[in-house]
C-alpha cells in the first residue's frame, strides 16, 4: 500500500512537471516568436532541448525545495500532504493556463506544500519560507526589472550610430542564443523544485534518509518538462509575448539574456527557487519601459501581478481541500 502511494506521487509530481513545462514554454520562447527571430515550432524544439539540459545541471535548489519549506512528515500521512500539494499545484497550474496568466508553477508548488501541510497540522518552516520563498519573490522582479532596463539602456547606447535595420537583423540571429540560455535556467530552477517534492516523498517514506536527488529522479523530471514545454502554452506566449509590450529583436535579446543570467545566480549561487515567469516577466517590462513608460500595457501587468500575488495562497487553499478530501476518503 505504502509503495503505491509513493509510486502514485512521483506520478502526479512528473504530470506537475508535463504542466509546468506546458505552462512556462512562454518563458523561453515569447520574446523570440514575437519578434520573428524564431518561428514557434523551432522556439518550441529549442526551448525543450534545453530544458531538458538545464534539469541535469543541478540540484542546490531541489534540496531546499525538500527540506526546507515545510517540516518532513512522516509515513503514510506524510504521503497524503505530499500528493495533495502537488494536485493543488497542478489545479492552479491548470486555472492559471486556461485564463492566459503567466502565474509562477513554481510558487504554485511551494503555496501547495505550505496549504496541505496547514491543513494537516504539520509544521511549516516560516523562517525558510521567508529568506527561500517571500524574499526571493519579491526581489527576483525587482532586480529583473532593474538588470532588463540598464542592459537595454546599454545596448542603445552602444549601437547608437548603427543603422537601426542592421542591428535588428543582428539581434534576430542573437535571440537563439539568448533564448536557448532562457530555456536552459527555466530547466535548471524548475525541474529541480520536482525533483525536491519526490525526494520529499521518498524521506517521507524511509526509502532514503537524505536530500540527495537519485539519478532516476533527474532524468525523469527533466525529460517531463521538456516534453512538456515541446507541448507548448500558446495562451500565456501571446500574453508575454505580445500584450505586455511590442518587442523587437534588441529588447527580445536583452530581456532573455538578463532573466536567464538573474536564474543563474539564483540557482548556483543561492540555491533558491525563484519563478522563471517572475523574472521575464519583469526583465520584459524593464526593456519596455526603456521606450516610454507608457509603451509597457501597465494594465496587463497588473493583471499578471495579481496572479502572482494570489499564486501561493490560492495553491494553498486547493491542497488543503485536496488534503481533506483524501483525509476523509482513506484515513491518512
Amino acid at each position: 500500500m505504502e509503495f503505491a502511494a509513493l509510486a502514485a506521487i512521483v506520478v502526479i509530481a512528473l504530470m506537475f512537471d508535463f504542466t509546468n513545462g506546458f505552462h512556462d514554454a512562454a518563458n523561453a520562447i515569447a520574446t523570440s516568436v514575437s519578434t520573428r527571430a524564431l518561428t514557434p515550432r523551432v522556439a518550441l524544439v529549442l526551448a525543450a532541448t534545453m530544458n531538458l539540459v538545464g534539469g541535469l545541471l543541478g540540484t542546490g535548489v531541489a534540496k531546499t525545495v525538500g527540506e526546507g519549506i515545510i517540516v518532513t512528515p512522516q509515513s503514510a500521512h506524510g504521503l497524503g500532504i505530499v500528493f495533495a500539494a502537488v494536485a493543488g499545484a497542478i489545479s492552479w497550474n491548470l486555472l492559471t493556463w486556461y485564463y492566459g496568466l503567466p502565474s509562477s508553477s513554481s510558487h504554485a508548488l511551494i503555496g501547495g506544500l505550505i496549504g496541505s501541510a496547514l491543513a494537516a497540522a504539520s509544521g511549516v518552516q516560516w523562517l525558510g519560507v521567508l529568506e527561500k520563498v517571500v524574499i526571493p519573490m519579491v526581489l527576483s522582479p525587482m532586480v529583473g526589472m532593474l538588470f532588463g532596463y540598464t542592459a537595454m539602456v546599454a545596448i542603445m547606447w552602444i549601437f547608437r550610430n548603427f543603422h537601426t535595420g542592421r542591428v535588428s537583423r543582428g539581434f534576430r540571429i542573437a535571440q537563439s542564443l539568448s533564448a536557448a540560455g532562457m530555456a536552459l535556467g527555466h530547466g535548471l530552477q524548475d525541474a529541480q523544485k520536482t525533483m525536491g517534492v519526490i525526494v520529499l516523498a521518498l524521506v517521507t517514506v524511509g526509502y532514503q534518509d537524505n536530500f540527495d536527488v537519485p539519478t532516476w529522479v533527474i532524468f525523469s523530471v527533466a525529460a517531463a518538462l521538456a516534453l512538456g514545454t515541446y507541448a507548448g502554452g500558446w495562451r500565456i506566449i501571446r500574453t508575454l509575448g505580445r500584450r505586455v509590450v511590442h518587442l523587437d529583436p534588441p529588447r527580445g535579446f536583452a530581456a532573455e539574456s538578463t532573466a536567464a543570467t538573474v536564474l543563474y545566480m539564483t540557482a548556483y549561487v543561492w540555491e533558491v527557487p525563484i519563478s522563471t515567469t517572475h523574472t521575464i516577466t519583469s526583465t520584459i517590462m524593464g526593456v519596455g519601459a526603456t521606450r516610454r513608460l507608457s509603451a509597457v500595457r501597465w494594465g496587463v501587468a497588473a493583471n499578471i501581478v495579481t496572479a502572482w500575488v494570489f499564486t501561493i495562497p490560492g495553491a494553498g487553499l486547493v491542497a488543503a481541500i485536496c488534503y481533506w478530501i483524501i483525509h476523509f476518503i482513506v484515513g491518512v
